[in-house]
């Protein structure tokens, strides 16, 4: 009723027309899901903006996407004001605030028909949905209904391929959600729910492990997804304080890549793992290891999703390189994005023939599982040999002492570049430098043990998906020194 309500205030008194742009700037609100599903209802186009970005970046997005309703709360609001000028957003929605032109509980009180009638092909656009951003300006890719139907689909596919017959009465899916609603793993931890399972999704103002435990109890939590950090911190908190969270069946990790020491922990505690491998231009997940097939191989992200999902590993030419063989990642599928919002050259450049280049490297086995080793940029080249960050990450990961690992690129007047490791302890642990050099050269070849360590206690800075800013730390650790 408060979808239908708010539908029908956006088309009759804000003037909304199918095509329209709405953005949607709030933490993990219940009101952010009435929001979007008014916006894709009426036939306009959801545009999520990142909850951590800073007022002029709002702006950036609001003025890029062309956005005619903002809805956002009290902390949005504040930062967004002295910049909406010069963008093209005629009414302002504030949610649990006095700021704004219209209060949240006004726009959707009061009568509620049914959505508007209006006809939306497949191909009409449903969302635009920012990169994060880790280099360069943030590009809005444009997901489609098709897209997000495919999407949905897919996953259900691949559950119901999964699923045995003794899963027949298992309990009513309940979803503890950490990433953030604007993030495309957050809007598939919505989707999935609601949608194809009818279930519970759990909410969280902001990330706290110790409320995650409590609430994972309370709400009789069934699946969790997080980055590595969030789960390792879940997994060490419940230890800590004793409690099994009896409940949940299975713990899926992603957004960046996971270390096989997690998979191995999750396993031990008669868990399900998962892992989920895409990006904002896929839709979210494109391939999936789940279960049995994660634990037999911890270092792969798995198979397609669904038969419809096609996977290459693409040399410099753009032709498929051999079994085993290293190149970018290449995807291809209905959940494919149709491009950059009003960017032709870089659509071009990261599309081919439907074929989406992800920018990562990766390699598939004789089973067609895929492998992502390194993000194309973040390839150490020592003396000109190549060293994957996730490889030397994943070795780290295996300390008991570390909690974080990043591999970094060092300048090097005569190697071009050595290998940089940044390291967050756990609490109450101790580590030196030549421990770690020694750990990793009982594991990997000489070449990729760090030749600089720096050690910390602190979180590493993160952006709101949970990557590692390893440019942030190349340039203040690299100047620094």
């Amino acid at each position: 009723a408060r979808v239908r309500a708010l539908a029908h205030r956006l088309r009759t008194e804000h003037g909304v027309q199918q095509g329209d742009r709405i953005a949607i700037a709030t933490r993990n609100y219940p009101e952010w899901v009435i929001a979007f599903w008014a916006a894709v209802g009426t036939g306009a186009v959801a545009v999520p903006l990142n909850a951590w970005w800073t007022g002029p970046e709002l702006a950036y997005g609001l003025a890029d996407s062309g956005a005619v309703v903002l809805v956002a709360d009290d902390e949005r609001l504040e930062r967004i004001e002295p910049h909406l000028e010069g963008t093209a957003v005629r009414v302002t929605i504030g949610v649990r605030t006095d700021r704004g032109e219209v209060r949240w509980a006004d726009a959707v009180a009061g009568e509620a028909p049914p959505l508007p009638e209006v006809a939306i092909d497949p191909e009409d656009d449903a969302t635009i949905m920012y990169t994060s951003g880790t280099t360069g300006r943030p590009k809005g890719a444009v997901g489609t209904h098709r897209n997000f139907g495919a999407f949905l689909m897919n996953a259900v596919y691949r559950t119901v391929v999964g699923t045995s017959a003794s899963d027949a009465a298992a309990p009513t899916p309940a979803t503890l959600l950490t990433f953030p609603l604007f993030h495309v793993g957050g809007l598939q931890s919505f989707l999935l729910p609601f949608t194809a399972s009818g279930g519970k999704l759990v909410l969280m103002y902001r990330w706290d492990a110790d409320e995650a435990v409590e609430l994972v109890e309370r709400e009789q939590v069934t699946t969790v997804a997080g980055v590595p950090t969030t789960v390792f911190q879940l997994l060490e908190t419940a230890a800590a304080r004793g409690v099994t969270m009896s409940s949940l069946a299975g713990i899926s990790s992603g957004a960046t890549l996971v270390p096989p020491e997690l998979v191995r922990q999750i396993d031990a505690r008669d868990l399900a793992p998962g892992n989920g491998y895409g990006l904002t231009e896929t839709s979210g997940a494109a391939v999936a290891n789940l279960g049995p097939a994660y634990v037999a191989k911890p270092d792969s992200v798995g198979l397609p999703i669904a038969p419809v999902i096609d996977v290459r590993i693409a040399g410099a030419d753009g032709e498929p390189v051999g079994t085993g063989d290293v190149g970018e990642i290449w995807l291809k599928g209905p959940t494919i994005v149709r491009g950059y919002f009003n960017l032709p050259e870089e659509t071009a450049d990261a599309f081919t023939d439907g074929w989406f280049h992800t920018g990562d490297l990766g390699r598939l086995d004789d089973e067609g599982f895929l492998y992502v080793v390194d993000r194309l940029k973040d390839v150490v080249i020592r003396g000109g040999e190549n060293v994957y960050a996730a490889e030397v990450e994943a070795a780290l990961y295996e300390h008991p002492g570390v909690t974080e690992a990043a591999i970094i690129g060092v300048p090097h007047d005569r190697l071009g570049e050595e290998v940089g490791a940044v390291l967050r302890v756990r609490d109450g642990a101790t580590i030196t430098e030549d421990e770690v050099r020694a750990w990793v050269a009982q594991r990997l070849a000489a070449f990729k043990v760090p030749s600089r360590v720096w050690i910390t206690d602190r979180e590493l800075p993160r952006n709101a998906s949970g990557k590692v800013l390893k440019r942030e730390l190349r340039e203040t650790l690299t100047v620094a020194s």
